[in-house]
């Protein structure tokens, strides 16, 4: 079996646009005629380009090989170019690719990839969704309005789900960290206070930032956070020097949690040995594929730390994140956009399953999502914004106003 063509889609995320502007699929076929998908997470350039570059590693490393040579890809694409370091562009390049490979692997053998990565532990796989606005309110103001929030949150629980994520403490910036002004201080006690009120204990309350903080900010908002009882405080600080944050880990009374930034086992190592959180969320388009988060949750399970996957783009991720939560002792939780219905589901022939809180992991073989190549053809991107983006400038509420996302 040998791997024979490359193709890619760049899909155009409709409005409410729930997981970003666009969503990066790579598709496999072998020369007998099996067929893998994958799905690119990578921000730092324009989807065009990350195209580009998916297809320029397939060519060199790819192209005519057996697509069971898992490692023998990755350490290659890993040494690009006399690279050999983390790289979140190329690796989310390899992380598309090699999910394809997978999908490609478990359809050969008729298995569901789990089954390949030491089988399934788990049944059923309970999941958390963002407290998103409905169609007929500002974004703006709801992601600053604590009411309307627990309004959401309350609504979200009567569908099932045992925990929600919000991240009221404002617009993150190209500048941070930075320590947090009075206001957010204020306002995000207010969200846990209204939220934990309204959901009581039916519900976990999952405090997101995007590390917009210092270590010494993150801890006092740590210190204001704690009486709600949040499962975890999310990337307190800037991704790059996990030390920081293991300085926010030893003082904060809340766990804390992060990744979806990261790459590498290497990266999530340093995060593990320095103590800078308990969950870790790698989000398997771009932190190095199926494989190198089974690494990843084996490293973390010598720390005793939990596996909680990430997910802000589109539903093969999604298939991924499931395959590996399927097959992992020390997972937590899986981060769902809602209930993975919507644009989600209508860009695969069968949706995922989303029970009660829970998703199902299929038994069909491979990632178990094919996608809808009718629905992909209705929807090309046509802008020129990157998936997502931070504030180009240093963070001033007064002239910024109301943060309604990146």
């Amino acid at each position: 079996m040998k791997l024979a063509t490359f193709d890619s889609y760049i899909v155009k995320n409709p409005p409410p646009g729930f997981g970003g502007r666009y969503f990066i699929f790579v598709t496999l076929t072998t020369s007998c005629g099996i067929t893998g998908t994958g799905e690119i997470y990578a921000a730092s350039f324009a989807p065009e380009i990350i195209t580009a570059m998916a297809s320029d590693i397939f060519q060199r490393y790819l192209e005519g090989q057996n697509p069971f040579q898992i490692e023998q890809f990755c350490r290659r694409a890993h040494g690009s170019g006399f690279s050999h370091r983390p790289d979140p562009s190329l690796q989310g390049v390899v992380s598309g690719l090699e999910m394809a490979c997978w999908d490609i692997i478990g359809k050969a053998l008729d298995r569901p990839v789990y089954d390949l990565l030491g089988g399934q532990v788990h049944d059923r796989l309970r999941t958390y969704t963002y407290l998103y606005p409905r169609a007929d309110q500002d974004a703006g103001r709801f992601y600053n309005d604590p009411v309307a929030s627990a309004e959401a949150a309350l609504s979200y629980v009567k569908q099932g789900f045992t925990a929600v994520k919000f991240d009221p403490a404002g617009q993150y910036t190209v500048f941070d960290g930075r320590m947090p002004d009075l206001p957010a201080l204020d306002r995000s006690a207010a969200f846990c206070a209204a939220i934990r009120d309204a959901v009581g204990d039916q519900a976990d309350l999952l405090f997101g930032t995007h590390g917009q903080f210092t270590a010494a900010g993150a801890i006092r908002l740590a210190e204001r956070l704690a009486p709600y009882d949040p499962l975890w405080f999310e990337e307190p600080t800037p991704p790059d020097m996990p030390e920081e944050m293991a300085k926010v880990a030893a003082r904060s009374p809340v766990p804390i949690a992060t990744g979806e930034r990261l790459c590498t086992k290497y990266e999530f190592a340093r995060v593990l040995r320095c103590g800078a959180a308990a969950i870790l969320q790698p989000n398997l388009g771009r932190a190095g594929g199926i494989l190198e988060a089974k690494k990843i949750a084996a490293i973390a399970e010598t720390y005793y730390a939990q596996i909680a996957p990430h997910l802000y783009c589109g539903p093969v991720v999604a298939a991924a994140n499931i395959q590996l939560a399927t097959a992992t002792p020390n997972f937590l939780i899986l981060e769902s956009i809602q209930k993975m219905d919507g644009f989600h589901a209508s860009l695969l022939h069968t949706p995922l399953s989303w029970e009660d809180g829970y998703i199902i992991p299929p038994k069909t073989p491979g990632l178990g999502v094919t996608l809808n190549m009718d629905v992909v053809a209705k929807h090309p991107w046509d802008g020129d914004k990157l998936h997502l983006e931070m504030g180009q400038n240093p963070y001033d509420p007064v002239h910024d106003g109301d943060f309604a996302g990146g």
